[in-house]
């Protein structure tokens, strides 16, 4: 199956939403999606039904940025640095901790769904028991300071599909992996492409690693982001994804995407056949590569600006979350 063209891919609902969806979680096997945005409040809907309505399970105290399913849980962080869990069954809160210090960015579960980690603004990478909420592991290696001495932000984590390894990434460019076993650092990448600092204009640094996914194999790992901005008030640079043989250190590949944006999401196709990036600008984007990063294949147009995505089962489209809504895409026909 190679990547589809932009003609393939096709919006086929559309839900709207008054908030910015920022994260989105799906049980496998169901047309059930979880979601939370800057309403502070998690969802769920069922996109199977003709007219979905969607039904408020909780809320945290600021923005919902993270979700993810894990077991027979749900588990949802926010800018309030709070991870609570919500019991898939009755939609009821199982437990809530305070799991960082400052804003939650993104959280992952593992494949296994045994473990979640969380990434902030903090600086720290915290592993948590997926079950009982137990802390496993603190991996700290992302600098709390920008090389211009701002706070920096750490922004993305993602599993590989073994489960053996953590990629995590932040504002300046700097990924580190680690091994999930004994929260060792086995790997450290630099992507400075990735990261702007205007000294003249604003004194304001912009971009950062906004998406990691590692190849169904692990042997390589995207990052996604925007590509060094020339206005920083303005997202005014191309969508921009790398990819590396990570245990080498070695960049294999880059890819932009067309006019202006910024990738906030990565997925490999399971067989590997192809690498997606969602994000946008004004509007939003899906943009298809080589899975190796070293050609952009195609790229579609989407309704809103994305912020996550999730695959179908089948793999015969998605949905995607962002900007006041949720659209459900498809690319197979």
């Amino acid at each position: 199956m190679s990547a589809p063209s932009a003609e393939k891919v096709k919006v086929v609902k559309q839900l709207a939403r008054p908030e910015i969806v920022f994260a989105a979680a799906r049980r496998k096997g169901t047309s059930l999606l979880y979601f939370g945005g800057s309403d502070f409040r998690v969802h769920a809907v069922d996109l199977g039904r003709d007219r979905p309505e969607a039904r408020e399970l909780g809320a945290h105290s600021s923005y919902v940025t993270g979700l993810a399913v894990a077991g027979g849980s749900l588990v949802s962080g926010g800018y309030d640095g709070r991870l609570n869990w919500w019991d898939l069954s009755s939609g009821s809160q199982i437990r809530s901790l305070e799991a960082h210090a400052k804003w939650i960015r993104r959280i992952a579960a593992s494949p296994d769904g045994r473990l979640i980690a969380s990434v902030a603004d903090d600086m720290v990478c915290r592993l948590w028991d997926a079950e009982t909420g137990a802390l496993r592991s603190e991996l700290r290696g992302h600098e709390e300071m920008t090389p211009h001495h701002f706070p920096s932000m750490l922004y993305a984590c993602a599993f590989s599909e073994d489960g053996q390894h953590l990629a995590t990434g932040d504002k300046v460019g700097r990924v580190n992996l680690w091994s999930v076993e004994d929260g060792c650092s086995v790997a450290r990448l630099e992507t400075p492409t990735f990261y702007t600092w205007d000294p003249v204009q604003r004194r304001h640094s912009i971009g950062g690693i906004r998406a990691l996914a590692f190849s169904p194999d692990g042997s390589r790992l995207a990052i996604g982001g925007i590509g060094q901005i020339g206005n920083i008030d303005h997202l005014d640079s191309k969508p921009r994804i790398e990819v590396f043989d990570w245990r080498a250190g070695r960049r294999i590949g880059e890819a932009q995407g067309e006019g202006r944006g910024m990738v906030e999401h990565l997925v490999f196709h399971p067989r590997g056949e192809w690498l997606m990036g969602a994000g946008g600008y004004s509007d939003g984007l899906l943009l298809f590569c080589e899975s190796d990063g070293t050609k952009a294949l195609a790229q579609a147009k989407m309704p809103m600006y994305v912020h996550d995505m999730v695959l179908n089962d089948d793999l015969s489209g998605a949905v995607a979350v962002g900007h006041h809504k949720i659209a459900a895409v498809n690319w197979s026909a």
